[in-house]
C-alpha cells in the first residue's frame, strides 16, 4: 500500500468524525467478498441491473451506434460488460478500470479469450482520483462510459457532480455513458440489503481491518469490532460503520489511534436517488438524459447520458 494511501487512512482515523475510503474494500478478498453478496436474496440492487441489461442492451446499443471504444470504471467480475460487449456493433476496445489488480488481470484474460477482435487494455487504478487513459486504437472512435452498479452512490452529491464532470470530458461532445442508479426506496428494503442474515456484508466491512493489518502495520482486533449498517432519511443514504466494542488504542501505521466505546469508523455511503436528485445530478454534470430505464420491481435505474 503506497505511502499517500498510508496518509490517508491516518486523516481519516484522526478526523473528529473516524472515516476510511470504500476503495480498501477491494483487496483480493474483498473482492470475492462483493461477488457473493450480489447473490444473497437480500441484496436486490445486481438482479435489478441486470434486468434491465438484458432487456435494454439492444437499445443501448443503437443509441450508442458502432465501434465504440467501451471504458468501464469498477469492472469487478465483468458479467455486465459482457451483456453490453455482445449487444454492440463491432466495439473496438475494452478498457476495464479497477483498483482490484488481481481481479482485473484475470476479467481482462478472460475476456480477451471470448472476444479476440476486442483491444482489451486494463487499468489498475483507484478511478476516484484522476489517471492516464491510455491510447485507444482508433482514437477518433466513440467513447462510451460504462459505470454499473451503485457506485455512483458512494460518492457525496458534490463530488458525484465532479466525477461525471470528468467523465463527460474524457468521452467529450460525441461521447456517451451508461450509468447504474440505485433508487430511493422503503427503508426495510435498504436496511435488509446492508444487513444481510449471512453475514457477509458484515465480513466485506470488517475485511477493510484486517486489510490494514497487512499492509500498513495496523493492530486492529477484529473481534473489537462490529459491522452497523442504517438508512439515514434525512440524507437520503445507507451508512456502513465499523463500531467499537470497547474502549481501546489501536496503532496504525505507527501512529495510536485512540476509540471511545460504541464510536465509529464510516466506512461507505450509499446515496439513493429520486427522480429529481438524479436529474439534478445529471444537469449539473453537463450530461443530458438520452433514455431512462428501470426494472420491474422499480428499485433500480439504468440511465444512457449522452455529451
Amino acid at each position: 500500500m503506497s505511502s499517500a494511501i498510508r496518509e490517508e487512512v491516518l486523516a481519516g482515523l484522526t478526523a473528529e468524525k473516524k472515516t476510511l475510503p470504500p476503495k480498501l474494500f477491494y483487496d483480493q478478498r474483498g473482492a470475492e467478498l462483493f461477488e457473493e453478496i450480489c447473490e444473497l436474496p437480500e441484496y436486490y440492487l445486481t438482479r435489478s441491473e441486470l434486468e434491465i441489461l438484458r432487456c435494454r442492451s439492444g437499445e443501448i446499443a443503437n443509441l450508442a451506434g458502432p465501434e465504440c471504444a467501451v471504458i468501464e470504471y469498477g469492472s469487478g467480475a465483468g458479467i455486465k460488460a459482457r451483456l453490453l460487449l455482445d449487444a454492440l456493433e463491432n466495439p473496438v476496445a475494452y478498457v476495464p478500470v479497477d483498483i482490484s489488480q488481481s481481479q482485473l488481470m484475470h476479467v481482462a484474460e478472460d475476456i480477451s479469450a471470448e472476444y479476440p477482435d476486442l483491444s482489451v487494455i486494463p487499468v489498475c487504478a483507484d478511478y476516484t482520483q484522476r489517471f492516464d487513459l491510455p491510447e485507444l486504437p482508433h482514437e477518433e472512435r466513440k467513447r462510451l462510459a460504462f459505470f454499473p452498479g451503485s457506485t455512483i452512490g458512494n460518492f457525496h452529491p458534490r463530488e458525484a457532480v465532479e466525477f461525471l464532470k470528468h467523465i463527460r470530458n474524457l468521452v467529450g461532445n460525441d461521447g456517451a455513458m451508461v450509468l447504474g442508479v440505485d433508487r430511493a426506496k422503503d427503508k426495510s428494503v435498504l436496511d435488509a440489503a446492508y444487513n444481510d442474515a449471512a453475514g457477509l456484508t458484515a465480513e466485506f466491512n470488517l475485511n477493510m481491518l484486517k486489510r490494514l493489518n497487512r499492509d500498513i502495520r495496523a493492530e486492529f482486533d477484529l473481534e473489537s469490532f462490529e459491522h452497523v449498517a442504517f438508512y439515514n432519511a434525512d440524507e437520503g443514504r445507507v451508512e456502513m460503520h465499523l463500531r467499537s466494542r470497547r474502549p481501546q488504542t489501536i496503532c496504525v501505521g505507527g501512529e495510536p489511534i485512540h476509540f471511545e466505546e460504541g464510536e465509529t469508523i464510516w466506512t461507505e455511503s450509499s446515496y439513493k436517488y429520486s427522480r429529481a436528485a438524479l436529474d439534478r445530478l445529471i444537469h449539473e454534470s453537463g450530461f443530458r438524459l438520452g433514455r431512462l430505464w428501470t426494472d420491474s420491481s422499480e428499485r433500480f435505474w439504468v440511465a444512457y447520458l449522452s455529451g
